[in-house]
């Protein structure tokens, strides 16, 4: 079923309209930052070298730009898509699996101990289990997402920039359940032992030997960097030339994150 034309682009007020549940968790995630902030100044503990609160502001900051990127999409999706009970449900669960995540994430960092490749005890194991599946879920509502607004016909959007948005949140799901499933099947993120703490500055990812995270990291803003070639081939480029562009992108895109994938399971760094 197609919608009425949406409308354009700018008007920050239909985030409330199009997606109110993940624009309320959007919020209060970032809302949560400012507690964890004030945590991570005064908790002088440490684990593995950084603050025990990094990673859990490192989840929330992650997640609230995945939930608002998804709420900015959700216009373009059929007006009786969102309507629907069947779509309300689905959100509902993807709202609790990411409430989950950050809740395991922060107790962990509270205890002084680890969230992921935590297998010390039979409950931490499960835990971990527990927690891929609810990375699962609250990955595929970019799937589910991509797939919907790919079919919307009523979008009103140039064809490029129409397939850059489905496009980029499909590859996000399938790049991402690739690497993170590949990475939660191991003991941690390193594809070899480092011997020193060379980090790349800000991402941290190792220089020594491979290092999983940089794959996911980019895998999971597949949503971001394709639909940015879409506009631009779109405003730039004639419609049939764009939508070409447009293919080659996404296909340029998940080159890079294969490359990255299988240069850190051979060991080696991104920058040596």
């Amino acid at each position: 079923m197609t919608a009425t034309l949406t409308r354009p682009l700018h008007q920050p007020s239909r985030i409330w309209k199009d997606a109110p549940a993940f624009s309320a968790l959007t919020f209060m995630i970032v809302a949560a930052l400012i507690p964890l902030l004030a945590a991570m100044t005064l908790d002088i503990r440490q684990f593995q070298g950084d603050s025990v609160w990094l990673k859990p502001v490192k989840f929330h900051l992650a997640l609230a730009i995945y939930l608002g990127t998804l709420v900015f999409f959700a216009r373009f999706m059929p007006d009786a898509t969102r309507a629907s009970r069947r779509w309300r449900i689905y959100v509902a669960v993807v709202c609790t699996a990411i409430i989950a995540e950050l809740i395991w994430v922060g107790g962990a960092a509270s205890f002084g101990t680890a969230s992921h490749f935590n297998d010390a005890t039979p409950a931490m194991a499960a835990l971990y289990a527990i927690m891929g599946l609810a990375a699962i879920i609250l990955t595929s509502a970019s799937l589910v997402m991509g797939i919907s607004i790919g079919r919307n016909r009523a979008t009103a959007l140039p064809p490029a920039l129409h397939l850059s948005i489905a496009l980029g949140l499909i590859l996000t799901f399938v790049l991402t359940v690739i690497v993170a499933g590949t990475m939660s099947s191991g003991t941690g993120h390193f594809i070899g032992t480092p011997l020193t703490d060379a980090r790349l500055p800000i991402m941290g990812w190792s220089r020594e030997v491979g290092d999983l995270r940089a794959s996911h990291f980019f895998a999971t803003h597949a949503l971001h960097a394709v639909p940015a070639a879409g506009w631009i081939a779109s405003r730039t480029l004639a419609p049939r030339a764009a939508t070409l562009a447009v293919w080659l992108a996404g296909a340029a895109y998940a080159g890079l994150v294969i490359a990255l994938f299988a240069q850190a399971l051979m060991g080696l760094p991104v920058i040596a």
